[in-house]
């Protein structure tokens, strides 16, 4: 008996049940070893027709997706004031300080930020870990619409600005802590009151003369 040899759109149409009653009946007529490599064939293509259905079933969490886009929207192509939960203003800032004669260089790998962003006051410590180039961001909320309340379970998205993202949920005390590549730059995002994303941006972390931005 003459073997059949199936092209990959003829293999296609096979697991589809798109193949002519020929191909079909005259697969199953193979014995041995030729029949072993076609039905592991056949398989095998079941299963790549089954990948688009499985892709389009799979949905990100929205909340996730909400927070990413916020995070990674270019600056200037949209209004912020409709992207996030309203103003940031910046309270204090360890950089706009300069530092004692002697201590410059020490100083310089660490920064303390605080800020306001109704209803929380967002205090940040940004540290720079020399030997593995890292970013060590330690942060506290704290609700003033409730003082006696800190910004507890609130998800916190960390970013090196590019592609390095963590994520972290503040604990008991509002505090958060994460560590991201020391690309320059530093995002921090999470939801406000309004539900809407608060995000801080710093171009240049632990540079002296950067600047925090909406």
């Amino acid at each position: 008996m003459a073997m059949i040899c199936l092209k990959a759109v003829e293999w296609s149409d096979f697991v589809n049940h798109a193949a002519s009653d020929v191909r079909r009946e005259a697969v199953p007529k193979h014995r041995g070893t030729w029949r072993k490599r076609y039905l592991e064939t056949g398989a095998l293509w079941r299963k790549v027709a089954k990948v688009p259905a499985q892709e389009a079933s799979y949905r990100p969490a929205a909340e996730r997706v909400r927070m990413v886009k916020a995070a990674f929207t270019p600056a200037g192509l949209m209004p912020r004031r409709q992207e996030t939960g309203g103003l940031i203003q910046q309270l204090y800032d360890s950089f706009s300080r300069p530092a004692p004669a002697g201590t410059r260089s020490a100083a310089m790998r660490v920064r303390q930020v605080l800020y306001r962003a109704d209803p929380y006051q967002i205090d940040l410590q940004i540290e720079l870990q020399q030997v593995q180039n890292r970013l060590a961001v330690t942060g506290q909320l704290v609700d003033l619409s409730h003082p006696e309340m800190v910004g507890r379970g609130v998800q916190v998205m960390i970013s090196d600005g590019r592609e390095y993202i963590v994520n972290t949920v503040t604990n008991h005390f509002g505090e958060f802590r994460g560590e991201v590549e020391n690309s320059g730059d530093l995002e921090i995002s999470f939801h406000g009151g309004s539900r809407k994303p608060i995000v801080i941006l710093l171009r240049g972390a632990l540079n002296p003369f950067s600047s925090a931005k909406e």
